[in-house]
C-alpha cells in the first residue's frame, strides 16, 4: 500500500471536511460543540497558516484517508501544542498508517520546541483513545486551552520530552 504523508494543501479542504464527517456520522458521535460543527473544518488550509501549527494529510490512491496535525491552541500551558484533526478513515484503520500521522505531528512539535501535546476526544471514539494511552497519553479530568470544543469530555496529555 502506498500511502503519502503530506502538508494540508488549500485543494485539499473540502475532501479533508468530508473525510472528518464521515468519521463523526460512521461512529455516531456528538456533533455539537466538535469540530463536526466548527466553521473551521471546512478551511483547514487557511487555519493551518497559522504560526507553530501543521497539519498532515495521508494520501492513498489520490484519497484523503487521513489527517492529524498540531495547534497552538489559545489557553494552553507554556511549551504545550495541542493535536489536532486526527482522523483516519475505516478503509486503511489498522494499517498503521494513524501512527505515522501522529508521529509526524509529534516530531514537529518537537522540532517547535513544545515538551509536551494536549488532545481532546469523545467517549464515541474509545478505540481512538486506547490508542492515545499506549503512546503515552494520560487522562486529565479537566480542558487545557480554549479549542471551543465544549462537546469534547476527554482530555489526555503527553510529555515530549524522553529521557535518554
Amino acid at each position: 500500500m502506498s500511502v503519502i504523508i503530506r502538508p494540508i494543501r488549500k485543494s485539499d479542504n473540502s475532501n479533508v471536511a468530508r473525510m472528518i464527517r464521515a468519521v463523526f456520522v460512521e461512529f455516531d458521535a456528538p456533533t455539537e460543540g466538535t469540530i463536526f460543527t466548527d466553521k473551521t473544518t471546512d478551511t483547514l488550509f487557511e487555519l493551518f497558516q497559522e504560526k507553530n501549527a501543521a497539519l498532515w494529510i495521508a494520501e492513498k490512491d489520490s484519497e484523503i484517508v487521513g489527517c492529524c496535525g498540531i495547534f497552538p491552541t489559545v489557553g494552553l500551558p507554556e511549551k504545550c501544542t495541542e493535536l489536532v484533526k486526527f482522523y483516519v478513515s475505516n478503509s486503511v484503520r489498522g494499517t498503521g498508517i494513524g501512527r505515522q500521522l501522529m508521529q509526524k505531528s509529534e516530531e514537529f512539535a518537537i522540532k517547535l520546541g513544545y515538551s509536551e501535546i494536549y488532545i481532546e476526544s469523545l467517549p464515541a471514539f474509545g478505540n481512538a483513545v486506547r490508542i492515545y494511552k499506549k503512546n503515552g497519553y494520560s487522562l486529565l479530568d479537566h480542558p487545557l486551552g480554549n479549542s471551543g470544543h465544549f462537546g469534547c469530555d476527554i482530555w489526555m496529555v503527553k510529555s515530549l520530552i524522553t529521557n535518554t
